[in-house]
């Protein structure tokens, strides 16, 4: 008998398509922040890399990084037991239903609009925080003057790591 961890093979997706259940972020960046699930922003891209950090392949995504904090702090969730549904192997229907049972406090449906509104829009607004993505920014897309917000920085980051030219 061998002492080796066994992890569970997952089947390989037909070339040029995205597991989902294994998302390999090595490959491709995860969804974008400005992907909805159940109207919450950010949450697809959390399941993305949480995915990731179960199948090892996150690459240098992290999860529960300071942007995932905000969903967890407006929705009351811990991000540990966030990852142990994902672990569980639910989708993001389930997922999904899992979060709105637990919320705490309970949040309206505008409530959730209303705070996916505000985080899509987020500009960074510290002294450190802006020089940060200013750094990145100007190393990215030096020209692009549309990239205000941190979803903008995002998108953007993510293209350009994996091949695209900005």
């Amino acid at each position: 008998m061998s002492s080796k961890s066994t992890k569970k093979s997952l089947p390989k997706p037909p070339l040029g398509r995205v597991n989902y259940s294994a998302p390999n972020l090595t490959l491709h960046p995860p969804r974008s922040p400005r992907t909805r699930l159940g109207g919450f922003v950010h949450l697809a891209r959390m399941i993305d890399k949480a995915r990731a950090v179960l199948a090892g392949t996150n690459g240098e995504f992290s999860y529960d990084c300071p942007m995932d904090k905000r969903f967890f702090a407006f929705t009351g969730i811990k991000a540990a037991a966030l990852l142990k549904q994902v672990k569980a192997g639910k989708g993001d229907g389930e997922l999904l239903a899992w979060v709105m049972a637990n919320l705490r406090p309970r949040r309206t449906e505008a409530e959730i609009i209303a705070w996916s509104t505000w985080y899509e829009n987020r500009a960074p607004s510290e002294v450190d925080g802006r020089g940060f993505f200013n750094a990145v920014h100007a190393k990215n897309g030096p020209k692009r003057s549309d990239i205000v917000t941190w979803f903008d920085w995002l998108e953007l980051d993510d293209y350009v790591s994996y091949g695209g030219r900005p």
